[in-house]
């Protein structure tokens, strides 16, 4: 059996060359790429594996490259990174069908988790099992706490939650810090999939 490859998409010559070194040590077998459209231009008959790709490139971003991918049903599953401000962009791409987030500057520890876990299947799909302990505990929410979910959700930043809701981002913080405890997340990806899964809809 083929050993899986991951691909690795970032504009950062300096990036590309660390997580190639981290995924190296980790036992896992790497190929970068400067952009997108390099790794397109490459993509037919690419080796199993997964993608890691960044959200913010030149040319093509990372959300672009996710539906391009789609429309070449190419079925690797995507892991994003992305910047602070990205986020809501992060979380659009989780709804296109990217597995995982993660925010800079990510521990890389939890890069590996990330992408093990898209190695051995795409998490979002999960089981109905999954889906009904997620919905579960979304229920457990007070209707504040679920307000701010739906803007998580959304994308958007705490200060416009804030400014939706009418309370101080400081309580949107502590809303926020509660609604990670209740629900377990262990992270704001991780979040986001469990809402997705347990069928929060954003419009």
């Amino acid at each position: 059996m083929t050993e899986p490859v991951v691909h690795v998409i970032d504009d950062d010559e300096a990036m590309r060359e660390s997580l190639g070194f981290l995924l190296d040590t980790a036992g896992l077998s790497a190929r970068t790429y400067e952009s997108a459209t390099d790794f397109l231009d490459r993509a037919d008959g690419l080796a199993a594996g997964c993608i890691v790709t960044d959200v913010r490139m030149p040319e093509m971003s990372g959300l672009d490259l996710v539906q391009r991918l789609k429309e070449r049903g190419v079925g690797l599953p995507v892991v994003v990174i992305t910047g602070h401000g990205d986020v809501p962009l992060a979380v659009q791409a989780m709804k296109a069908g990217v597995v995982d987030f993660l925010e800079k500057p990510f521990d890389d520890e939890a890069l590996l988790t990330a992408i093990r876990s898209a190695l051995t299947g795409p998490a979002i799909d999960g089981g109905n099992e999954d889906a009904r302990r997620f919905e579960a505990l979304i229920a457990s929410l007070s209707p504040r706490e679920h307000e701010v979910l739906m803007g998580v959700v959304a994308g958007k930043a705490n200060k416009v939650i804030a400014l939706d809701l009418g309370i101080s981002p400081r309580t949107v913080e502590v809303y926020r810090a509660n609604v990670m405890t209740k629900t377990g997340a262990a992270s704001l990806s991780e979040l986001v999939r469990m809402a997705l899964l347990a069928g929060v809809r954003v419009d």
